[in-house]
């Protein structure tokens, strides 16, 4: 399947002025060469991730903590991962929302594709704590996977490996992409779409309250990382961010800029958790960050907007317009034996 038509790409031309076309869903979905979208691999990926025995004790999926109902976020918001008989991670779940379009994965960036973060959360002790050398016998075993497998990678002959393990869940999580939201009527030329509230509150976005410096262009994440002043003081173990991926001066304590799509579903917020509404959330940012003072290397796009209440009520109403209905996918009731 050379070219993948997704639900947001049938939003059409904007027919408002051409600079908006920032704020439309590209015409394709990214793949790699070597793991092109197929039928068969989608569907494939999508038994693999909602399956509960890729977990040590059979009772966690991928979609535990990555659930259609909840933004692709946690099942049970909570404001740090829950895994394998109830160890709790070091950090927020990130939505796996529209991840097929960044390019880093994970809040530190340590993966540089969907098939290199895939098998990580399987791993981890605190999330599905299954190592490899135990998961791919236990696949291998499973007759219903195998031929899976040998549809869907025929070079494989059926036999998993750890490789195409990931190259099926990444396939799956490729079609996971933003259907049409009020905004996204409203940038087509809908101005009943959104409220005069949401309308104002998207012009302070691009303008006053300087969201758009992180948070810019279709999926609002310029994809980079940046450190929102939630911490003060000397930073150690998770909280140093992408520093602990490379000790980079430029890296110390950034986090991904997260999608803002679907943003109402994914609470509580940032890498974190530690805040639980998205008026919060806005007021903290609008401030400059939790702390002002003695936060080293912090993002120069962190400053105090002066926003008023109304100001802040006004982003938040536009925010609310980016959470269009809950991906359509069919959550498979039985899987392969």
């Amino acid at each position: 399947m050379k070219k993948i038509v997704l639900a947001c790409l049938l939003m059409g031309v904007s027919v408002l002025a051409q600079d908006t076309s920032k704020w439309i869903c590209p015409s394709e979905v990214p793949q790699p060469e070597d793991n092109k979208l197929t039928k068969e691999r989608i569907e494939l990926g999508k038994l693999l991730y909602f399956d509960v025995r890729l977990s040590r004790d059979d009772t966690i999926s991928c979609a535990t903590c990555h659930s259609p109902s909840r933004g692709w976020s946690d099942e049970v918001p909570t404001s740090k991962a829950v895994g394998f008989q109830g160890r709790v991670g070091p950090r927020n779940s990130p939505t796996i929302l529209n991840s097929a379009f960044q390019k880093k994965q994970f809040w530190d960036g340590r993966a540089k594709s969907l098939e290199a973060q895939a098998l990580g959360p399987i791993e981890a002790d605190v999330e599905m704590n299954m190592p490899l050398d135990m998961l791919i016998p236990k696949l291998n075993k499973i007759q219903g996977y195998k031929e899976l497998f040998a549809k869907a990678y025929p070079e494989s002959k059926g036999v998993i490996t750890k490789e195409y393990l990931a190259k099926a869940i990444a396939s799956f999580e490729r079609t996971v992409i933003s259907p049409e939201a009020p905004f996204d009527k409203y940038i087509k030329g809908d101005k009943n779409a959104i409220s005069a509230e949401a309308k104002k509150g998207f012009e302070l976005f691009q303008g006053k309250a300087h969201c758009t410096d992180c948070h810019d262009g279709w999926n609002f994440t310029d994809g980079s990382f940046h450190n929102i002043g939630l911490n003060d003081g000397e930073l150690t173990g998770k909280e140093l961010g992408r520093y602990n991926v490379k000790a980079r001066p430029a890296w110390y304590g950034v986090f991904k800029t997260p999608t803002l799509r679907d943003v109402t579903k994914s609470y509580p917020y940032f890498h974190d958790g530690s805040v639980k509404t998205l008026k919060e959330a806005t007021v903290l940012c609008s401030e400059g960050g939790r702390y002002e003072n003695n936060v080293k290397n912090k993002s120069e796009y962190m400053k105090k907007r002066d926003l008023s209440e109304d100001e802040v009520d006004a982003v938040v109403a536009f925010m609310h317009t980016l959470t269009g209905p809950d991906v359509k996918v069919d959550i498979p009731t039985s899987f392969p034996q």
